[in-house]
């Protein structure tokens, strides 16, 4: 299905009120990248699923967000606090 094809029919989607936040394609592929990587998938394998040349593309997705950076900070500083004080 073409780009164009895939933002119509998202748009036709969203004008019926199903969508309540704007959606572009990019989002469900930036969204599906997101999911594989906090699955634990490596980055050459989500280049590949993603279609990307360059491993440069694909490594926006490795930057941390929200909720998932504040929850490596508290199990890994905390942790380093911790064992400090043994």
């Amino acid at each position: 299905m073409a780009i164009p094809t895939i933002r119509w029919a998202i748009k036709r989607l969203a004008d019926r009120g199903e969508f309540e936040v704007n959606v572009y394609p990019h989002r469900f592929g930036h969204t599906y990248a997101c999911q594989l990587l906090d699955n634990g998938a490596p980055l050459d394998f989500i280049q590949g699923m993603l279609g990307h040349e360059k491993a440069s593309t694909t490594q926006v997705y490795a930057r941390l967000r929200g909720e998932r950076r504040r929850e490596l900070y508290r199990r890994y500083f905390l942790f380093v606090m911790a064992t400090d004080q043994l």
